[in-house]
């Protein structure tokens, strides 16, 4: 069957959007194919800077022929309704229907319409224009002389050629034309726009790689990547140092050259006494640079790692040169940020009442900062005040939680009223990406407490489900005082996350919280803290998906979960307990009895059936209903007891010895006695069992 190879070539299109791009290119194609009636064997994106292109294997040589009835109006009805359903169908005469019979509705027409198959070649022709001219781009522009006609292309950056070629792998290729603002679709392309910017004629797709690998175009992204990753680490070793590996930055960098070249700078070593954090973002944001270390140690050298995208005759000494100039010209920025961050600023006298309100030592460059902060009552949000008025909230919540973490009160209170005073720095300002960071090295060099310097850093901690979650209970009680503020705050002003919408980030920050509490092994009222049950209701929701994505089971946690639950921690473990239970021959008996009675009793309750309040002794005549009264008193007991001491193991095994006296029950026991007494105290009975797994969970939400 034929293959399909397309290729789209522009200017430059940027790093961030190549990737998206070539995957909604082989979607929108594909689908067009399908929905034509085509069908295909596989197909493979690729991507450079400078083009979009199309593999597409074993496509259908034809769509197939579609068979389509329409139903009519009676043979009866009135012409203007039969000359509508024509002209609907595309029939002159009713002599072009078919008639056929309703055993109710009587004779009636029927339209048989047959659309005859299409060649592939004239439903890709047909598609691609309109692919190309709605291509769903985050911003595109018009170019060329008929950028200023009404409807005119708008493409990422100009549009220059299109390669579309169709046939199979051993016969003659030929092209599909089309045309769209006069670019019109061709067997050329052209290679490395200063190695070999000649064009191109090619055939089929490994006719076309191998003839831009010649004319210095790698066509695989991940290829780029590979080489690359192994350029960099070889040229590093060979220097005595180790690569600063940095997926994100390789991504991009992969995505900026066609024919990577890798090169090896350097800048003075007067740098390092920077931190580590500045000079590595200061080179990765503004040139796109990786950092090397020494060999073995965390500590980074002064030579760095570039890719350029020619093979420079000079070796790349003029390249190298100019990188060079603009990291030294970026870095002596930066090291001018981080002298002015720790000296005074210069209007302390009127920093003193924010000094006064929040216990800030004006002596100190930090603290100064924080003041300042308070000063300019910088907002937060327009809703929720300034950011000194959310420090001010934090620390009230955060006095309140020292005695549930066990967190030292004096060293939470001074770290809550640094944790922000980094968002004034010239650093942070810089480098948003630093804040936290670099407020516990400012804090560290002004002599703070260790566990205030990391809790400065860590109250932003975690940062999405892979982050790293605070330990120490000073940095414990600073992210969840930060995290619940943040949340109670948005719940008061009616600001919740709707549907993928979620501007504040407000799901993360539930996450953290149920992070935290887990992985520490936390005790909190959430209710107690946030007194807001909506917000409650967003906690539960957020568990759910983190414990269905730690591999718990919908149903178990369903079954613990209840509206008021607001001790996480205690949630999970009766999640895990009974989740142990009910894999157990003892539990999955017992889920089955315990099963048969809610069910029993839900169906006697939803008819009014009468059930007693309580159960009458005097009328358990057999011996298994008295078997079974005794074992839930029994169990009921051991349950609470086991509950209320926490031990939820304890709690599954006293109702595990409910099963033998539950399937006993039912096997010798008609609940539905005649007797309307016996029959309600008999009912009593299953209402004591559903009572009784209630200490523990909802058994009825469990699968299986």
């Amino acid at each position: 069957m034929p293959d399909l190879l397309l290729e789209l070539r522009s200017e430059e299109i940027p790093a961030r959007m190549q990737r998206k791009a070539a995957g909604d290119l082989r979607k929108l194609v594909t689908d067009a194919l399908v929905d034509a009636g085509l069908t295909y064997e596989g197909a493979r994106e690729y991507w450079t800077p400078r083009r979009l292109t199309l593999d597409i294997r074993g496509v259908t040589a034809q769509s197939a022929e579609i068979r389509e009835e329409k139903k009519g109006p009676g043979v009866n009805a009135p012409q203007p309704a039969i000359d509508g359903f024509l002209r609907g169908a595309g029939l002159t005469s009713v002599d072009q229907a078919e008639t056929r019979s309703d055993p109710k509705k009587g004779d009636f027409y029927v339209a048989v319409i047959t659309r005859p198959g299409r060649k592939a070649e004239d439903i890709i022709a047909a598609a691609m224009p309109g692919i190309i001219r709605d291509f769903p781009w985050p911003k595109s522009m018009r170019s060329g002389p008929a950028s200023a006609k009404p409807g005119a292309l708008r493409w990422v950056r100009p549009l220059q050629s299109i390669v579309c070629l169709w046939g199979t792998e051993h016969d003659e290729t030929s092209v599909i034309p089309f045309e769209i603002d006069g670019i019109k679709a061709s067997d050329v392309t052209y290679g490395h726009r200063f190695h070999a910017p000649g064009p191109i004629t090619v055939k089929r797709f490994s006719d076309y790689v191998t003839s831009l690998e010649r004319a210095k175009v790698v066509l695989d992204a991940d290829r780029r990547k590979e080489i690359i990753l192994a350029d960099a680490k070889n040229i590093a070793f060979a220097t005595g140092l180790d690569l600063v590996e940095d997926e994100a930055l390789l991504e991009e960098v992969s995505g900026l050259v066609e024919y990577p070249n890798v090169l090896m700078g350097a800048f003075e070593e007067a740098y390092l006494a920077i931190p580590a954090e500045i000079i590595r973002l200061t080179i990765k944001t503004n040139q796109k640079c990786f950092v090397t270390r020494k060999q073995g140690t965390d500590a980074l050298s002064n030579r760095f790692i570039l890719v350029a995208n020619i093979a420079a005759k000079d070796g790349g000494r003029d390249i190298i040169h100019g990188n060079g100039k603009v990291v030294r010209a970026r870095l002596s920025d930066a090291a001018h940020f981080y002298k002015r961050d720790q000296a005074d600023m210069p209007d302390l006298h009127e920093l003193e009442a924010s000094a006064r309100k929040f216990h800030l030592d004006l002596a100190k460059p930090l603290d100064q900062r924080m003041a300042k902060l308070d000063h300019l009552n910088v907002t937060f949000h327009a809703r929720l005040g300034s950011q000194g008025q959310r420090v001010a909230r934090i620390r009230d919540l955060a006095a309140q939680l020292s005695p549930v973490t066990g967190a030292d009160a004096a060293l939470v209170d001074r770290a809550v009223v640094l944790a922000k005073a980094d968002l004034r720095t010239e650093a942070v300002g810089e480098f948003p990406e630093l804040q936290g960071i670099m407020g516990r090295k400012y804090a560290l060099l002004q002599g703070e407490d260790a566990s205030v310097a990391a809790a400065i850093e860590d109250h932003w901690k975690p940062n999405g489900p892979s982050d790293r979650v605070p330990t120490d209970p000073v940095s414990v009680t600073v992210a969840l005082a930060d995290k619940l503020d943040t949340l109670a705050g948005f719940w008061a002003i009616d600001e919740k996350p709707t549907g993928s919408k979620d501007p504040y980030a407000l799901r993360r920050a539930a996450l953290g919280v149920i992070r935290i509490l887990l992985e520490n092994g936390i005790r909190l009222s959430l209710l107690e803290f946030t007194r807001d049950r909506d917000l409650l209701s967003f906690f539960h929701d957020r568990l759910k998906v983190y414990l269905r994505d730690t591999g718990k089971r919908h149903d178990i946690v369903d079954a613990v979960l209840t509206e008021d639950a607001d001790d996480l921690l205690m949630v999970v473990r009766r999640a895990e307990a009974l989740a142990a239970f009910i894999d157990t021959e003892d539990g999955r008996n017992l889920l089955a009895g315990t099963r048969r009675a809610t069910q029993l009793l839900a169906a006697e309750e939803k008819k009014g059936t009468r059930i007693a309040d309580r159960i009458d002794l005097s009328l358990l005549t057999l011996p298994a209903e008295k078997q079974l009264h005794g074992a839930i008193v029994t169990a009921s007991q051991g349950a609470a007891s086991a509950v209320g001491g926490e031990d939820f193991a304890a709690a599954m095994e006293a109702l595990s010895r409910l099963r033998g006296p539950v399937d006993t029950f039912f096997d010798q026991v008609l609940v539905n006695d005649e007797n309307p007494a016996i029959r309600a105290n008999r009912l009593a009975l299953l209402a004591a069992i559903r009572a009784a797994t209630a200490t523990v969970a909802d058994f009825s939400k469990i699968a299986g």
